[in-house]
């Protein structure tokens, strides 16, 4: 089974976003290496040999009573190898349950559809996340081709062991070192997170929660799976760490790896992403070249545009009321109460086009 072809996504940037336009290099003044990485990108989207590619990912939750939450819809997109894509929005806007559906950790009263294709090594076929059971996924998927850095850094540190003794036996499981190499494998791993050699032997609960994440980012890196999701890999840390840490991760993916980065830290989005994809109420409704989207001329969604102007740096204008439950999402666009661009015509859902889901989307600033 070969990958579908990312020209068939609904979100693919167009060739006017690629730096490589005429008149686009150093206008922007964006770093040349930035440049190259957004090109790839877009070039990427368009690949046959996507190292993930997502289509019509949606997930429901069954409720009591016969309630629904629509934590997810229709969630298309493709991350190519040596690229970072990173997915923001506002916290319940269903980025992390998109991450644990990927990984086959959602509760029992989940329900799935769509695909999430995960190409193997060889590039000769795929696996279908969403489709492979409980033994494929531990096996074989789950820290050997997809690495997790989790949000809830203490829910997956095992309480009884040491940070050093489940950075070896992740060693042990996941690259066959001999025991003798165990050790000094386990130190290098803290030591790409900035993880203190001095708390190796501290258990989960003698840590803050800053250290907590930098312990599960290190577990995470381990494997060097193709893929990693790193889920809030932030939280808890002050801006240097925050810096290190993203900064260890876009060395991941510019090892070959693909990364997705689920954050609402537009900061270490804009350090280390080569496209942004922007989720509103569990649909993602803007993919947009990174230096576009934080560029002079921004994004082209009202919501999108409204995160960054929310921003201190920026215009420090929080956007006005609040997002719909999710099980009682409005037929329409979902964004449209809140949208000063809203008209009749948003009593409609709005589909994809251009790498924008909006009626309405706005003109690129000047």
């Amino acid at each position: 089974m070969n990958a579908p072809r990312a020209s068939q996504a609904p979100n693919a940037p167009e060739a006017a976003d690629a730096p490589g336009a005429p008149g686009v290099p150093g206008a922007l003044g964006v770093p040349e290496d930035r440049l190259l990485r957004a090109l790839d990108a877009v070039t990427a989207e368009r690949a046959e040999d996507a190292v993930l590619s997502v289509r019509g990912l949606t997930v429901r939750f069954r409720l009591r009573g016969g309630r629904t939450v629509d934590a997810v819809s229709d969630a298309d997109f493709d991350l190519a190898a040596g690229e970072c894509l990173a997915l923001v929005g506002e916290s319940g806007c269903g980025k992390s349950v998109l991450a644990s559906a990927l990984l086959g950790l959602l509760p029992g009263n989940a329900e799935t559809s769509g695909t999430a294709l995960l190409a193997d090594p060889d590039g000769q076929g795929g696996t279908d996340l969403l489709a492979a059971d409980e033994k494929t996924l531990a096996r074989t998927v789950r820290g050997r081709r997809v690495g997790l850095v989790p949000q809830s850094p203490a829910a997956h540190l095992t309480p009884v062991r040491t940070v050093r003794s489940q950075l070896e036996e992740t060693v042990r499981a996941l690259t066959g070192t001999s025991r003798r190499a165990r050790r000094a494998t386990a130190e290098e791993a803290a030591g790409r997170t900035a993880f203190p050699a001095d708390h190796l032997d501290r258990y989960p609960h003698e840590l803050s929660g800053g250290l907590a994440q930098r312990a599960a980012t290190a577990l995470a890196l381990i494997g060097d799976a193709r893929l990693l999701l790193a889920d809030e890999p932030t939280t808890g840390l002050d801006r240097d760490l925050v810096d290190r840490t993203v900064d260890e991760l876009r060395r991941h993916a510019d090892d070959g790896r693909a990364l997705l980065l689920i954050t609402h830290d537009l900061a270490a989005a804009e350090r280390i992403a080569d496209r942004v994809a922007v989720m509103y109420a569990g649909r993602i409704v803007e993919i947009a070249p990174a230096h576009r989207f934080f560029g002079p001329a921004g994004p082209r969604h009202p919501y999108a545009r409204g995160l960054l102007d929310a921003l201190p740096d920026r215009a420090f204008a929080p956007i006005p009321g609040m997002p719909p439950e999710l099980t009682d999402l409005p037929g329409g666009c979902a964004f449209a109460p809140r949208c000063p661009r809203a008209t009749d015509l948003c009593a409609t859902r709005p589909e994809p086009a251009a790498g924008v889901a909006c009626h309405h989307p706005e003109h690129p600033r000047a």
